[in-house]
């Protein structure tokens, strides 16, 4: 790669003229003024007899044809190992002319290849970088081949272009940082192992699988941008995909992951799915022991900034994510094992007076927003620092769309759950209308917005009881009155006249009137009050209020109990 400016390094200056006034760029080897491709024979002779295994190599600028270094090949080959070894190595601005084979070499030192060049195919397998190695905007050509290179601590590939197919198959990184690489054609990481970090801020023009790799720390896809189909397969502690752009179908496999798809761009269908099993290569199970303490199930996030029409996730732990700024929300469809945060049930304390909360799945902002209130109960999710509170209103919203996903799902005891959620919200949102808010209380405390059957059912219980006893103590008569009928006769006519004398209210001692005999007619009463009958019964004027009140609220409780089991076993 040719620049303007002179090299740092003392240099061959070969072809230099005057349209080119710097020349070869090759570093002058010792005991001479030009570099190793331009050195007369016997100076490539003494150049090639210093070197010894493990020796430090400088051809920065050089041209290295395979020839040349299959000559270095040899003179560093350690005849204990049959393996060549060599210490700090510096190919920056070298062009390899030619099909390139560092197969079977050990690097022991670090490694620069910064802005060098591969005309022809690279090969690294089975290479061992021992130290850092750089191939910051180095190019290559052909393809490059680094199956089961290891690469002890850190390889940068930063502004690398690759205009053939890359592979990695088996290889080993302490981390590998991709950032602006553009990759041309295929790219192979199949049983890749990261041991901590692993960065594709990278372009894909036509890679259509990345994986199955393992990464000890983050994978990070961040401003990637993936123009063929894709599918990532990966176990990880964290995937980043902040701002990543698929511009075409695309999934993601994950294990043990907790993904961040914020601002992520996706114009066509995106799934993302935990994978149940550990992933198999064609060498056998993929190496996560660096994953050993982590769940399986992945999890996500965030999904701000996403739009969700093309977004399916499956088999996801949604505990911790936030949705707060989605777009399309009602449009994404979750299948499989999706588990949300859970309110903390059974009974608190809250002041002086006890507070029993049930279980129901809802959003980590509501978990984020009641833990931050005032005289909060335990066991809600606290927000990381800085986090945005989301209010109430907005809350609403979110509950809202995920409600209507599932119900164009036909999952609705899942809609169940987002719909009690965005009625929570509307009650304890300060800018609904105080007559609505006191609505949606009493429709709260009766039957959990319809969907707490056994509220509605205790309610009507209780109705029943209270009804029954006033039934039995001011409702029914003191004794059942018969009706008197009395006549004239005149001039063989007969005129009948029937008197029905006014109930009398019950007199005497309470525990005479709780009898078995009233207790049958009460309850009489009160059942035909429920399914919205008149029992036909003969009562005093409390009896008869009594009955109207029964026969408007008893019904409607049991309606309420209905509609509530309805919910749940709905398909």
């Amino acid at each position: 790669m040719v620049t303007a400016a002179s090299p740092s390094w003392t240099h061959c200056g070969q072809g230099a003229g005057p349209g080119d006034r710097v020349g070869c760029r090759g570093i002058a080897i010792p005991g001479s003024l030009r570099c190793l491709a331009h050195a007369t024979p016997a100076e490539q002779t003494a150049y090639l007899a210093f070197l010894s295994p493990g020796a430090d190599l400088d051809l920065r600028g050089t041209t290295v044809t395979a020839a040349l270094l299959q000559q270095i090949h040899v003179r560093t080959t350690d005849p204990a190992t049959g393996r060549a070894r060599l210490g700090d190595v510096l190919f920056d601005q070298a062009t390899f002319d030619g099909e390139v084979g560092f197969s079977s070499t050990d690097f022991t030192g670090s490694v620069s290849c910064v802005q060098c060049t591969f005309d022809g195919n690279a090969w690294f397998d089975g290479v061992v970088f021992a130290r850092d190695v750089s191939f910051k905007a180095a190019h290559f050509a052909g393809d490059a081949r680094f199956d089961r290179t290891t690469f002890a601590t850190d390889v940068w590939f930063v502004e690398t272009a690759f205009s053939g197919d890359a592979h990695f198959t088996d290889s080993a990184f302490g981390s590998g940082w991709f950032h602006r690489a553009s990759f041309d054609q295929d790219v192979l990481l199949t049983g890749a192992v990261f041991a901590r970090y692993a960065a594709f801020n990278a372009t894909f023009a036509r890679a259509s699988w990345l994986g199955p790799l393992s990464c000890g720390e983050t994978l990070d896809l961040g401003d990637a941008s993936f123009a063929a189909r894709m599918t990532v397969l990966a176990a990880a502690r964290k995937v980043m995909c902040r701002r990543t752009q698929w511009a075409q179908p695309a999934t993601l496999r994950l294990r043990h992951a907790s993904v961040d798809l914020t601002d992520a761009v996706c114009e066509y269908p995106l799934a993302v799915a935990g994978h149940l099993r550990p992933f198999v290569t064609p060498t056998g199970p993929l190496d996560e022991s660096a994953l050993v303490n982590v769940p399986e199930q992945p999890r996500v996030a965030s999904l701000q900034g996403v739009d969700a029409a093309q977004l399916l996730l499956t088999d996801l732990d949604l505990t911790g994510c936030l949705f707060a700024g989605t777009i399309h929300l009602d449009q994404v469809r979750l299948e499989g094992d999706c588990s949300f945060a859970e309110a903390p049930a059974g009974l608190h304390r809250q002041g002086w007076r006890p507070v029993r909360l049930t279980r129901r799945s809802t959003l980590a902002e509501e978990q984020h927003w009641r833990s931050t209130r005032p005289a909060s109960l335990p066991g809600w999710q606290l927000p990381l620092p800085g986090a945005d509170i989301v209010q109430p209103s907005a809350l609403a919203a979110l509950y809202r769309a995920l409600r209507k996903s599932y119900e164009d799902s036909s999952n609705a005891p899942g809609a169940a759950d987002f719909y009690y959620g965005e009625m929570e919200m509307r009650r304890v949102d300060p800018h609904t209308a105080p007559a609505e808010r006191g609505l949606i209380t009493a429709y709260w405390v009766l039957s959990g917005y319809g969907l707490r059957a056994t509220r509605a059912l205790g309610w009507l219980l209780l109705a029943v009881i209270l009804t029954m006893l006033v039934m039995m103590l001011w409702g029914l008569p003191e004794r059942d009155t018969p009706s008197l009928s009395t006549g004239t006769l005149t001039s063989h006519r007969i005129t009948m006249t029937t008197d029905s004398p006014d109930p009398e209210n019950p007199t005497g001692p309470v525990t005479e009137r709780l009898t078995s005999e009233r207790f049958d007619k009460s309850l009489r009463v009160v059942v035909n009050s429920v399914i919205f009958r008149t029992s036909g019964q003969n009562l005093t004027t409390t009896g008869t209020y009594t009955e109207m009140v029964s026969r408007l609220t008893e019904p409607v409780l049991l309606g309420l109990a209905v509609l509530a089991v309805r919910g749940r076993i709905k398909r």
